[in-house]
């Protein structure tokens, strides 16, 4: 009985550990992904690439700043304590609905489906920092 007591006691630390670790290597690789967009993006307008429209350039900058949210959601999760707070979960999600709709907005329904979609994101977040959802400790 006590073996299967200090092998339930390891086995969190371990999956934490291995979980952690594989964060860390996300972490690193959108690192190298941003700055990969960022030379991409200052390339663009210092040397005046006449290939590339301003809609590229804005998908560009669009995704330059969904890397960075990832990249400041795994550094929350450590900064607080090995947890991942549910608001930056949606602020992503609403960030890449305005992308998709800045990129593509042929459809008018589709657009107003997707403004819908921030609608009900932006109500999540209000009621994720009400107090009755706010974690206690």
């Amino acid at each position: 009985m006590k073996r299967l007591e200090k092998i339930s006691s390891i086995v969190p630390i371990v999956l934490r550990i291995t979980l952690n670790l594989a964060l860390i290597m996300v972490g690193f690789t959108l690192v190298a992904f941003l700055i990969r967009e960022a030379f991409t993006i200052f390339n663009n307008i210092f040397f005046l690439d006449t290939d590339v429209s301003y809609y590229y350039m804005t998908q560009d900058i669009l995704t330059f700043f969904l890397y960075f949210e990832f990249i400041a959601l795994i550094v929350k999760y450590f900064e607080s304590h090995f947890h991942f707070p549910l608001r930056y979960f949606i602020y992503i999600g609403i960030t890449a609905i305005i992308r998709f709709i800045i990129v593509d907005h042929s459809s008018a329904t589709s657009t107003l489906i997707l403004s819908g979609a921030i609608l009900l994101l932006v109500a999540a977040l209000f009621l994720a920092n009400t107090k009755m959802l706010k974690r206690e400790g």
